[in-house]
Formats: structure tokens, C-alpha cells, sequence
């Protein structure tokens, strides 16, 4: 009897929504676009923050912007909620600012994310929030200091900072 690997495609059930989730999770915490935006169908459509972009070329260009400011990145995703080929995830991610002074920065926020046929991201809509991490963004009480990627899911996010 052999294992055949997970398919995560949809339908999503609560199993393979949590591993979609996971492997987003690690395959961000590469901060490397080109490996990134293979997720992604080569039309999807993206809102990050206030930008509003499409497709693979945008996308990359996004995250090459977006790693070269954010320094020092780690990123943790838990499943917030699932139906058939839509799964939303609360996230935070940590980062030292390099256009503000290399200030510590946590970011917390909701993605809403569409799959296509065959598991690939075709919409993602994201919401998220920076606020400082110590004073005056010195680093102090920060989640993922000294982990490694794969790390990041042992530790416990306080009361107050998830659902």
C-alpha cells in the first residue's frame, strides 16, 4: 500500500486547508519571488494594502520591493476559515524597516485567497497593519527573534493578538 502525497487542490477540507496554509507560510518565509509567485495562476489578482496589481510580472516585481525594504522578515499563518476553493488566514510577521530607520515592525492582518482547479492562488486580498515592536520600534518583546522559518509555528501569539 503506498501513500500517495497530500493533493491540495480544491475542494478544501479542513486538513488540506491547514497544510495550503503552511506551505504558504514557508514558501513566503524564502523571501524569494521567483519561487513565490509560482503559487499564483499568471493572471492573479492582487490587493495588498492599498495596491492593486495582476499577474506574475507585477507580483514579483511587488516582492522584490517589498523584501528589499522589509529586513529580517519572518512570517507565521494560521487558517482563519475555509469553503470549497476560498481559505482565509489571520497572519503576523516581523521585520526591521530599512526606510525607517531599521525599526522593528510587526505586521498583523487577513488574507482572503481563491484557488483555481489545480491549487494555484488566482486571488488574494489582503488587509494588514503595522505597528511598532518595542520602543520606538527597538525590538524589544518581538514573537520570532532568533528562530528559524520553520520555527515560527511552536510559539504561542498572546491573548489579544489572534482570534
Amino acid at each position: 500500500m503506498s501513500s500517495a502525497p497530500l493533493r491540495l487542490v480544491p475542494p478544501f477540507t479542513a486538513a488540506t486547508a491547514r497544510q495550503k496554509v503552511k506551505v504558504a507560510q514557508s514558501l513566503w518565509n524564502t523571501r524569494d519571488p521567483q519561487k513565490v509567485v509560482q503559487a499564483y495562476t499568471p493572471n492573479s489578482v492582487w490587493r495588498n494594502r492599498s495596491l492593486f496589481f495582476v499577474g506574475h510580472s507585477s507580483i514579483r516585481q511587488f516582492l522584490e520591493q517589498k523584501w528589499a525594504r522589509e529586513k529580517s522578515y519572518m512570517l507565521r499563518k494560521e487558517l482563519f476559515t475555509f469553503q470549497d476553493n476560498k481559505i482565509a488566514v489571520q497572519f503576523w510577521y516581523e521585520f526591521q524597516d530599512s526606510m525607517d530607520t531599521m525599526k522593528w515592525k510587526r505586521c498583523y492582518g487577513l488574507e482572503h485567497w481563491t484557488f483555481d482547479a489545480e491549487g494555484r492562488m488566482e486571488k488574494r486580498m489582503m488587509s494588514g497593519n503595522d505597528v511598532l515592536i518595542g520602543e520606538n520600534g527597538n525590538g524589544d518583546g518581538r514573537w520570532f527573534e532568533g528562530l528559524e522559518a520553520e520555527e515560527v509555528d511552536g510559539i504561542v501569539i498572546p491573548d489579544g493578538h489572534c482570534s
